[in-house]
């Protein structure tokens, strides 16, 4: 499903080292009428040359570069030609891998700055920007020494490598966030790098994913049933009712009581499945079953194992039952 739009709208990978702006980076990317795709930090090159994006975002993160057990790009990843974009963290994690220096800064820096833009940097990400403008900084280190081959586009009164490039290899970083709306141009910066660098169309809206992903499902699915469990988030919701549009009661979901929901958790899951989203869906009494096997259990891991294998258990039974021959299956974040 999600190759077929990849191919017909491009595709920009978003590289998560755990930012609490991740998520935003992803919303304003495909605000631009982008696709777009949040995954590990350590996704392979390989992995990466597979999907063939357009371009890849380098996202922000809490540690710093040069502490132990810190994530890192996995080999490979600045050597595909592809375009990238580092933010903040994203940005020190390219210099540290090219042979440039991070270091503490010795003013943290959180809050607004006012971003000097250069004349290189009129031709990259800042095109028809104004020279001087307001950006959001959110950081305790900061680059000492630039790799080679890269250049300062962008400063600040307190970050000499504010905005920096390396244009014959289309690897650009921010040390400030774009993604939120405390910088003035924010969205506008993040659109140059998509169109003006990646040159992704732009054609792509969420209409236009549903309804490909909903014409690409029933191709896969043909006559046949599909189960997924559901809990009620977000998630499992959303994908419960894309696949209700798709192939209609075709699609059986399966709710587990595992005996520690919350108070009428369970009547107000089956209540929004059934009565407002119109999914198919089975209801499962196990919390009997649950506190038996939790009876006496102390300690918290082992009440965790003792609950997911039982969930498992429960749920094939389940799906044999059931007949169904394709699973469906939630998962945030694509596989590193």
């Amino acid at each position: 499903m999600d190759e077929r739009v990849e191919k017909s709208h491009g595709l920009i990978l978003i590289l998560d080292f755990g930012s609490q702006y991740s998520h935003l980076i992803a919303r304003r990317v495909r605000d631009a009428s982008v696709f777009c795709e949040l995954v590990a930090h350590d996704i392979s090159a390989e992995k990466i040359k597979a999907l063939n994006p357009k371009g890849l975002i380098l996202s922000g993160g809490p540690a710093s570069v040069y502490e132990k057990d810190a994530p890192h790009l996995s080999p490979g990843v600045l050597d595909l030609e592809i375009p990238v974009l580092g933010i903040c963290y994203g940005l020190q994690e390219i210099t540290r891998t090219l042979g440039g220096s991070v270091v503490a800064h010795e003013k943290k820096e959180y809050g607004y700055a006012q971003l000097t833009v250069s004349s290189l940097g009129k031709e990259a990400l800042f095109i028809d920007l104004e020279d001087d403008f307001s950006v959001w900084m959110s950081h305790g280190d900061k680059i000492d020494q630039l790799p080679e081959g890269f250049v300062d586009c962008g400063t600040t009164a307190n970050t000499e490598h504010a905005a920096v490039a390396n244009v014959d290899r289309k690897i650009y970083g921010l040390q400030f966030h774009p993604e939120v709306t405390h910088t003035k141009f924010g969205t506008h910066i993040l659109s140059n790098f998509v169109h003006e660098i990646c040159h992704c169309v732009g054609d792509w809206s969420m209409k236009n994913f549903i309804e490909e992903a909903t014409e690409e499902i029933r191709k896969m699915v043909g006559g046949e049933r599909v189960i997924g469990a559901v809990s009620g988030g977000v998630d499992s919701t959303v994908a419960a009712v894309l696949m209700k549009k798709a192939i209609g009661d075709q699609f059986q979901a399966v709710f587990v009581n595992n005996g520690v929901l919350r108070k009428d958790e369970d009547t107000e899951v089956q209540n929004r499945m059934r009565d407002k989203c119109g999914v198919h869906l089975t209801y499962v009494d196990a919390s009997e079953e649950f506190l038996a096997k939790l009876a006496g259990v102390t300690e918290p891991e082992t009440k965790r194992k003792i609950i997911g294998n039982t969930f498992i258990e429960i749920f094939e039974r389940e799906a044999k039952a059931s007949g169904a021959k394709f699973l469906l299956q939630v998962c945030p974040h694509r596989p590193a």
